[in-house]
């Protein structure tokens, strides 16, 4: 009773109608469908000769104090460790293809992190956050919904390549013929089964649905592989579903020496460090933003004009986040999407984050446990949660067309071009560009003009 007091008075539980079991069950359930980073992260920065251990090692580190950033300075649900999509333009572009030594692209990052504290500290990221009109916020909701819930189906292999049509459903059919079913199709027919199981939870209003869902569909991926339905085969990305131990030294942390300090400061004076630079800048800024106004509306926690109190102290922890993780020795680390998982639990205040920190940190020790969680049981999670996002799109003002197309713009942006930041840059474009051709000119803020021609020259001028 005095632990629950004690925390109800750090994290004004109550104040924001929660409990500490709702809040914990939350971090649980957003660490599940965030966990796969350990597994990522390690193999995308090991491509290019980065230490696999030591990246796991830093990605534990820096997700456990960006997020813990997030619970002591805002109070806020937020999860945060090294972005997906941002990791892969580190390794896959600034590297691979500009020529840039790993040690070069996190001076980058470091110094990227360092701006970021200066735009937040002087309200720059708070008004562009504020400038965003409500319609459009909403709107960013319902498009992350989508984005989150087109993860899930990649995830899941529900939704693959196809040269014919670009993707297409998974065909069974072409996996029994070519004799791959067990490998490559089980895994799919679980995902499914996941999705109805977890739909079925949360039909019945039970207690930690998301997360007992992603728990079930791992356990019938243990069952298939234990009677041979599912067959692994690394080659394929298809993996075993049991945590594989070597011993003691299966529970010791990697060293994180290797990338540890391993900044190099050598080109940053040269132009391509600055496009680098603003590249690194711009993905980053408005992705964490959309994450924030979706995630945040999701939750319930703007205020009447649209506004998100304590914005100023969650800006900053991202920003801190992203520093830090450049000196451990990993890119960008940002608010993930994922939070709307432990958000769609129930989690309001930073007790939420807090778990999910608790847990980056254990997964130090226990990283064969959590790295056996396939992706195809968190694929329902995320699929689930894209609709539970997605349901704002009802309260979006679709009445005025000025209002209406740029918010389907921005909702049909974030998944069909994979990025958070295009369909807000595409939002904006368009809720500038229609307004000012009606006559509406008094609802064009001056930053939101100033934001439309920088994304319009972003397209032009860098790509």
């Amino acid at each position: 009773m005095n632990n629950s007091s004690f925390l109800d008075r750090v994290f004004h539980l109550a104040e924001n109608g929660t409990t500490v079991k709702t809040e914990i069950l939350a971090g649980i359930t957003t660490f599940m469908t965030m966990a796969y980073i350990l597994a990522v992260n390690p193999i995308v920065m090991g491509s290019i000769g980065m230490d696999k251990g030591a990246v796991l090692t830093a990605t534990c580190i820096a997700s456990f104090i960006g997020t813990l950033l997030m619970a002591g300075l805002a109070n806020y649900p937020f999860a945060l460790a090294p972005g997906m999509g941002l990791n892969a333009f580190f390794a896959y572009t600034v590297v691979m293809s500009m020529g840039y030594t790993w040690e070069m692209a996190l001076s980058a990052v470091f110094v990227e992190g360092i701006i970021f504290i200066a735009l937040t500290l002087t309200n720059i990221r708070e008004a562009l956050f504020n400038a965003i009109p409500m319609n459009l916020k909403k709107a960013v909701s319902a498009g992350i919904g989508l984005f989150i819930c087109f993860i899930g189906l990649g995830s899941a292999h529900l939704v693959v390549a196809s040269k014919a049509t670009k993707i297409a459903l998974f065909s069974f059919k072409q996996a029994a013929e070519s004799g791959t079913f067990y490998t490559t199709g089980t895994p799919v027919v679980i995902a499914v089964l996941g999705i109805f199981l977890t739909a079925f939870f949360m039909i019945k209003n039970i207690r930690g649905n998301i997360l007992w869902g992603i728990l079930s569909t791992w356990i019938l991926g243990m069952i298939a592989e234990a009677t041979g339905f599912y067959i692994p085969d690394p080659s394929v990305g298809a993996f075993s579903t049991f945590p594989q131990f070597h011993g003691l030294a299966s529970f010791l942390p990697q060293s994180i020496a290797p990338v540890f300090m391993k900044i190099d400061f050598s080109k940053i004076g040269s132009l391509d460090f600055f496009a680098v630079l603003f590249a690194f800048l711009f993905v980053d800024i408005f992705d964490t933003l959309g994450t924030l106004v979706g995630v945040s509306h999701k939750a319930g926690l703007l205020d009447k004009e649209g506004k998100l109190p304590r914005i100023k102290p969650a800006l900053l922890s991202d920003a801190i986040a992203t520093s830090v993780g450049a000196i451990l020795g990993v890119s960008t680390t940002t608010t993930y999407v994922e939070s709307a998982a432990g958000v769609g639990e129930g989690g309001r205040t930073g007790l939420t984050a807090v778990t999910v920190a608790v847990l980056f940190l254990i997964s130090l020790f226990f990283s064969p446990i959590f790295l056996a969680i396939p992706a195809f049981a968190t694929a329902p999670a995320l699929i689930i949660v894209g609709f539970l996002m997605f349901t704002s799109v009802a309260t979006t003002e679709f009445g005025d067309l000025t209002e209406a197309i740029p918010a389907y713009i921005t909702i049909i942006a974030m998944p069909f071009f994979y990025s958070i930041s295009e369909g807000i840059s595409m939002g904006i474009i368009s809720y500038v560009v229609l307004n000012l051709m009606a006559g509406h000119r008094e609802k064009i803020s001056p930053l939101m003009a100033v934001l439309a021609v920088v994304f319009v020259a972003k397209y032009f001028f860098i790509g």
